[in-house]
């Protein structure tokens, strides 16, 4: 069965919209690197409508003005993509599909199909379904030192709990968290009591 992996900007009071307008003080070499980590491995992005549709207005031309980010541009514009969305998109970036039916449904068949991981970035609501549904196999989360103060956060309230696995951790020279979770194979045990008397 394929992997989804979802990797996401998030500042440390949990705010993950609009990151361009404070994550790019934080962006150098080591995090370009585990950006392109997570982009090579997959062979498919699945993404939300609004997601792809700042992809769709900056990436092409990223790719046609042959700068730095150019790689990285053709990189997307190659990779397989799959919009989720409730409307019908008329597509002009290359590779790019609908999912059609029911995301859960349509997201299950998605990983029983050959092939390679399947990436995630942004498309805040369809990563929550996901991972509320156990369908998300992997959370990369780049936490940056700053709190944004106002914005959509990654987990709402009134939400079921999550328990997630850490995997890994590796912090960058901008203060950069770079953090690798796996939803987890028990739910952690334990109550008050437990704790008083681990004091």
């Amino acid at each position: 069965m394929r992997r989804i992996v979802a990797q996401l900007f998030i500042s440390l009071d949990g705010v993950v919209e609009a990151p361009d307008q404070w994550h790019f003080p934080y962006f150098n070499d080591e995090m370009g690197r585990a950006v392109g980590e997570t982009l090579s491995a997959c062979d498919t992005y699945l993404i939300g409508r609004k997601t792809y549709d700042s992809f769709a207005g900056a990436w092409p031309d990223r790719e046609l003005a042959g700068e730095e980010d150019a790689e990285m541009a053709k990189t997307l514009g190659d990779t397989r993509k799959i919009v989720v969305s409730r409307q019908p998109l008329e597509f002009t970036w290359r590779n790019s599909e609908l999912l059609g039916g029911d995301l859960i449904q349509a997201v299950t068949a998605l990983k029983n199909e050959p092939g390679g991981a399947i990436g995630m970035s942004g498309s805040v609501s369809v990563v929550r379904q996901l991972l509320a549904a156990g369908l998300l196999d992997e959370l990369h989360l780049l936490v940056h030192p700053i709190v944004v103060g106002t914005g959509m956060k990654l987990f709402a309230d009134g939400e079921q709990p999550i328990p997630l696995t850490l995997n890994r951790a590796d912090t960058f020279k901008t203060g950069v968290l770079n953090l690798f979770y796996s939803p987890a194979a028990e739910q952690p045990q334990g109550t008050y009591e437990d704790a008083k008397k681990a004091l």
